[in-house]
């Protein structure tokens, strides 16, 4: 065997030890809290997402620039009218380089039927491990732990039965 080869079966193997590391340490902690954060909602209201608690929560990062963001808004405008009166939220945060005016024209016009937030510090987006791509969506489960993210725009029946599962949670 080559030194490259025994090189490369050496490197397979650790990042097989590493991986069965991290899961190890994952199936010990369970899945991670979601950030407590303070939030503005677009009519100036100032909530906390300890509130949330005893609820799934649906995080969604969005822009208006984001044509899979526009095009993901009625699956969570459906998701939300289906289950918000079963202890289901659903909070749209908006970026902080979409301009406030789309932001605000966008929620008024499409009457969205959850809360809003511009994040124009980008003090969420970085609070929620610093995310960068939109759409970025995260499910959490009532006790507020993260049980499911989604980069790019979630898959219907996915989101379904995920939401479905944590509501029936106790």
């Amino acid at each position: 065997m080559t030194s490259t080869a025994r090189f490369l079966r050496f490197t397979v193997a650790a990042l097989g030890l590493s991986a069965a590391a991290v899961g190890a340490v994952l199936a010990l902690t369970g899945p991670e809290r979601a950030p407590a954060i303070a939030y503005t909602l677009l009519d100036g209201s100032q909530h906390h997402s300890d509130a949330l608690r005893g609820k799934v929560v649906l995080v969604n990062f969005w822009a208006t620039s984001c044509t899979s963001c526009i095009k993901e808004m009625p699956l969570l405008a459906a998701n939300h009218r289906k289950y918000a009166g079963r202890g289901f939220e659903t909070l749209a945060v908006a970026m902080r380089y979409d301009p406030p005016a789309y932001v605000v024209n966008y929620a008024q016009s499409r009457q969205l039927p959850f809360p809003v937030v511009i994040d124009n510090t980008g003090e969420i987006a970085r609070r929620y491990g610093k995310v960068q791509l939109t759409p970025t969506t995260f499910v959490l489960d009532k006790k507020g732990r993260i049980a499911h993210r989604y980069v790019g725009p979630p898959d219907a029946a996915h989101l379904d039965a995920l939401i479905s599962r944590l509501l029936a949670a106790g």
